[in-house]
């Protein structure tokens, strides 16, 4: 779960507000683009202060602290750029005609032409600029002059151009047909979706996923449970869930089973999982074609000395909610010549404790501050012996910890030439970097994406939304393949719609036609959605 956001595109300025003038020199036409209401004479004033003279637009003796603060705020506005913005009537924003016109124009003439064309030819402003690439003008920002704009406009457009683009002759289920059977080295990235069928949760759904049953914990964000400092500080707070997401089952999902289908019809290049529950090696994914980016429970180790066990052993404390110690520090300390370290105390205890970062009393009795476990703690809390033992963790990857090398290795120097599809499965790739791989393949590799909902902030060639396990099934029954699992009901029917589940439909399994017969214009161009029938 190693946390990341993509790289932010900089100049060679510094703090980013230099190097405005540098990319816009040499003038440049007025680019043919959809009308825009000319600069309010306030825009054009301080469009002029910041770029018509070339200067930066800010106080060149600004001292480094301000300039952290400032750049600090930057990447805050970029945070949410992997979101697709709705922008109200009353924004001042770019129409849906003006960002498509401008996105389009940025790939036809590149950055520097792009920016001569529009905010040094004062088309238009940087602020209102920014909005056809997703970003909303931030509150830090109001009343500045325009040229404190163009760092964030610098950075959607270095984003922009990183973005991959739809393939315009993968649209349809018959493309997806056949891709699979034509391909030889595909790519499988997949996520939560692919086990929910299990009842293992997801984790950000909005009813039931993980994070949104962790409200009660009193956390500034659920994530912090899996959060590397907060686990050093008080490891209380992941054993205390950890039986929500410890495998329970040793049964796989029919997803599973397609996967492992792959493998055997010598089509999988690799499986890069972000799942935690080990299921894939129990389908039978071999260890050279599977990368567990996450980790999983298979294992776990002290995070003292390192020793590693199987992570069975440490399911019991798990499942208790028991925080896990090391056997070997147990053993070393009772070698010490009187079996304990010293005789030293801890506080222990729920009521009172700290629970994590920024939390607030009166969720769960918990207090607004993050505690170390420590011999002086001054809370009212029964008293106990306390081992120097080291803490057992499960050998899963925290948020601040680095993904294995393997991640790294298998996908720069070994499949990044080779793949020849990705089918991106049960994701909604919010979690960098496992969800810059889609970026990362080279652009004329075809990606198809299964899951229940679509994503927004990545275009895929063919989308197929609904059950994962359906979607699977559905797609070996066209292909000719038989997926056998237990979970798939016989005689099993698949209705599919197109676009957005509005256009025209099929049913898959019992073959006919759809509906009234009539032709439908498909809402969304390589969009299904796959239900029961």
């Amino acid at each position: 779960m190693g946390k990341g956001v993509a790289p932010v595109a900089r100049g060679a300025g510094g703090d980013g507000r230099k190097t405005t003038a540098t990319a816009a020199a040499g003038g440049g036409g007025t680019a043919d683009s959809p009308s825009n209401d000319e600069l309010t004479q306030t825009e054009a004033e301080d469009d002029q202060e910041g770029l018509g003279d070339g200067g930066d637009g800010g106080d060149s003796t600004e001292d480094d602290s301000d300039a952290w603060a400032t750049e600090s705020f930057y990447e805050d506005a970029l945070g949410n750029l992997s979101e697709e913005t709705r922008f109200g009537a009353h924004e001042n924003a770019c129409t849906t005609e003006q960002t498509e016109y401008y996105r389009r124009r940025l790939r036809e003439v590149g950055a520097v032409t792009f920016l001569q064309e529009t905010v040094h030819a004062r088309t238009i402003s940087a602020r209102k600029l920014i909005t056809a690439f997703g970003i909303r003008p931030p509150a830090f920002l109001d009343g500045a002059p325009d040229a404190a704009f163009v760092p964030l406009l610098q950075a959607a457009i270095g984003r922009e151009m990183s973005r991959r683009r739809k393939l315009k002759h993968i649209n349809t289920l018959e493309d997806v047909s056949r891709l699979l059977k034509k391909s030889k080295n595909i790519i499988v990235l997949t996520g939560a979706g692919i086990s929910t069928s299990l009842g293992i949760p997801d984790f950000r759904s909005k009813d039931n996923g993980l994070y949104s049953r962790l409200a009660g914990l009193g956390l500034s964000d659920p994530q912090e449970v899996f959060d590397i400092d907060v686990f050093q500080d008080d490891p209380t707070i992941f054993y205390s869930i950890a039986k929500d997401i410890l495998p329970t089952t040793d049964t796989f999902s029919p997803t599973h089973a397609f996967i492992e289908l792959l493998q055997r019809k010598n089509k999988l290049l690799t499986q890069y999982t972000q799942n935690i529950d080990n299921l894939e090696t129990r389908a039978g994914i071999r260890p050279d074609k599977l990368i567990q980016c996450h980790g999983s429970f298979a294992t776990a180790s002290c995070v003292k000395c390192k020793y590693k066990v199987e992570g069975e052993k440490i399911f019991p404390d798990l499942r208790a909610g028991k925080v896990a110690r090391c056997e070997r520090c147990l053993g070393m300390v009772g070698n010490n010549g009187n079996g304990s370290a010293a005789g030293k105390k801890r506080k222990r205890g729920g009521k009172g404790r700290g629970r994590g970062r920024e939390a607030t009393a009166g969720s769960n009795g918990l207090v607004g501050r993050k505690q170390k476990y420590s011999e002086d703690s001054s809370a009212d809390e029964e008293e106990c012996a306390f081992q120097e033992a080291g803490v057992m963790k499960p050998d899963i990857t925290f948020f601040g910890e680095q993904l294995p090398d393997a991640f790294h290795d298998r996908l720069v120097g070994h499949d990044h030439e080779k793949c020849d599809l990705l089918i991106c499965i049960g994701t909604s790739l919010k979690v960098a970097p496992v969800s810059e791989i889609i970026g990362f393949l080279p652009p004329d590799v075809p990606q198809i994406y299964i899951s229940k909902t679509p994503v927004t902030h990545v275009e895929f060639d063919v989308e197929l939304l609904g059950s994962c396990d359906d979607v699977v099934v559905e797609l070996c029954r066209r292909v000719g393949w038989e997926l056998k699992h237990d979970m798939i009901p016989e005689g099993l029917v698949v209705r599919i719609e197109e676009g957005d589940g509005r256009g025209a439909s099929e049913d898959g399994g019992g073959g006919g036609g759809g509906g009234d017969g009539q032709q439908h214009k498909p809402v969304l161009k390589g969009r299904y959605v796959f239900t029961r029938g």
